[in-house]
């Protein structure tokens, strides 16, 4: 067994662990490289379904080809795709120009909160990676949120393998990481490896390429030359430029992706 198969035979068990545990669950699928692996190994731990519904947020901000890709894929796949939008927020005119902090919290957040609330969901799977950041590095495979979606980071209790929180309170609501342990190249190569489709965003034109990807107007490309999933995974073997350098939500500061993550953003 290599390292890949290593890494996907412990995702998928946590994919069945969580459900066989909590059936009121869906997946955050912002169809990103990371979320769209983990859309990929839900398939194949469901032998080509997924039994429950994949929420995308749409803040009306991101880039078209992310829709396009949302809507083929989840047509090509037959998808359960939820598309949500905090309509209260949008008509109140909360856009990025007006604040990244309150964008982000009511666009995302609180969009994530009424579809939860609406859905009576009880778990999130998600496609975050301990690697990405360092308020990231703090979650476990199983992590709960309150009632108000709050994360108690600095009161968590010790993850040993196999031995996960999937037992809450009525009003809290479990996120489950399968992909955590996974690093930026693990990604790349088992994307080669499996030749999942992604966004073209990710691949270089005109000498430039998105290294992560969401709203437009919080993403910058990084210079690179790297137009195949090959170069990308050659490219990254190298760099020592942080992958979330480009989104402008984490060059605000650290303090300001703890304090978005300990209010519930994903």
């Amino acid at each position: 067994m290599n390292y890949l198969d290593r890494l996907e035979n412990e995702s998928i068990y946590i994919i069945r662990e969580a459900y066989n545990q909590i059936r009121d669950v869906a997946l955050l699928w912002s169809i990103g490289k990371d979320s769209t692996t983990l859309l990929w190994l839900i398939r194949k731990a469901f032998f080509g379904q997924i039994p429950f519904p994949v929420i995308h947020l749409d803040t009306g901000y991101k880039f078209k080809e992310i829709y396009h890709y949302r809507d083929t894929i989840g047509k090509e796949w037959g998808l359960d795709v939820i598309v949500h939008k905090n309509e209260e927020a949008i008509q109140r005119g909360v856009c990025p120009e007006k604040g990244k902090l309150d964008c982000c919290t009511e666009l995302k957040t609180n969009a994530l909160k009424q579809i939860v609330k609406k859905k009576d969901l009880k778990a999130l799977y998600l496609g975050i990676r301990r690697d990405e950041h360092g308020i990231r590095a703090k979650e476990r495979y199983f992590s709960v949120r309150d009632e108000d979606f709050e994360w108690d980071y600095k009161g968590q209790a010790p993850e040993l393998w196999g031995q996960y929180k999937t037992k809450t309170a009525d009003e809290e609501h479990i996120r489950v990481h399968p992909l955590l342990g996974w690093t930026e190249l693990d990604i790349w190569e088992y994307i080669y490896r499996e030749r999942i489709p992604i966004v073209d965003l990710y691949l270089a034109r005109e000498g430039k390429r998105f290294r992560s990807i969401g709203c437009e107007t919080c993403c910058q490309p990084i210079v690179s030359e790297a137009d195949t999933i090959e170069k990308i995974i050659e490219e990254l073997r190298t760099t020592t430029i942080s992958e979330r350098s480009g989104r402008a939500q984490d060059k605000e500061s650290d303090y300001m992706m703890q304090k978005l993550r300990s209010l519930g953003y994903m």
